[in-house]
């Protein structure tokens, strides 16, 4: 199963992945973690690349150019080697990311994404996405209480940006079936059950249909 997370910085992705992981190793799955961009040694270089700061002149037609070139070594060198051995396979972000950030957060045409997202990915596509929904207030509220965190090129990004790229996903949300919208700003114990349960919920459909 290809399981992503999705949702603007601070909304408690990195917390849910780890605990998904965590759950499905208790119950004896396989279970494969990688974040994005990132995830091979090509795709980390070019990360360093589009998260450090002094690159601030750095284009929208870049920007997204060097997410896609991540992702699709990503999905090649890890995704599908480890989808094919029966891994559940776990991303911190995906190619939804791209279309909420470049897409309606900077402005570039939606064609023109979907072009490029399908070109670096191929075939594969998530099965199942958690979209963790908080407020611009909430992450700002969240931003600040991380104030010894010091933060890359994109989270230092002016909140408009960030409704811009809520806007996004929430119209992913309404758009994609695979999309589960859960409220980011309740409890982490009750975001991690409601995840689980679809998860479970996923699973026995899967079952059903072989």
């Amino acid at each position: 199963m290809f399981i992503t997370f999705e949702g603007i910085d601070f909304c408690g992705k990195s917390t849910q992945v780890r605990l998904l992981k965590e759950y499905l190793e208790k119950q004896e799955k396989k279970v494969v973690l990688i974040r994005e961009p990132g995830g091979t040694s090509i795709s980390e270089k070019i990360r360093d690349i589009l998260l450090d700061k002094k690159n601030s002149e750095m284009s929208i037609e870049t920007e997204i150019l060097l997410f896609s070139a991540s992702r699709a070594q990503l999905v090649r060198q890890v995704i599908q080697p480890y989808i094919q051995k029966n891994y559940y396979v776990i991303s911190d972000r995906f190619h939804d990311s791209t279309t909420a950030y470049q897409g309606f957060g900077r402005g570039i045409p939606p064609d023109s994404v979907k072009a490029i997202n399908n070109f670096a990915l191929g075939t594969t596509k998530p099965d199942i996405t958690f979209f963790l929904d908080i407020t611009i207030e909430e992450a700002e509220k969240r931003k600040s209480a991380n104030s010894l965190i010091e933060l890359d090129r994109i989270e230092s990004t002016k909140a408009e940006f960030f409704r811009e790229v809520r806007r996004g996903y929430i119209f992913l949300a309404k758009s994609e079936p695979r999309f589960k919208l859960i409220n980011g700003s309740l409890q982490v114990d009750t975001i991690h059950k409601l995840i689980v349960n679809e998860i479970e919920k996923l699973e026995k459909d899967n079952a059903q249909n072989e």
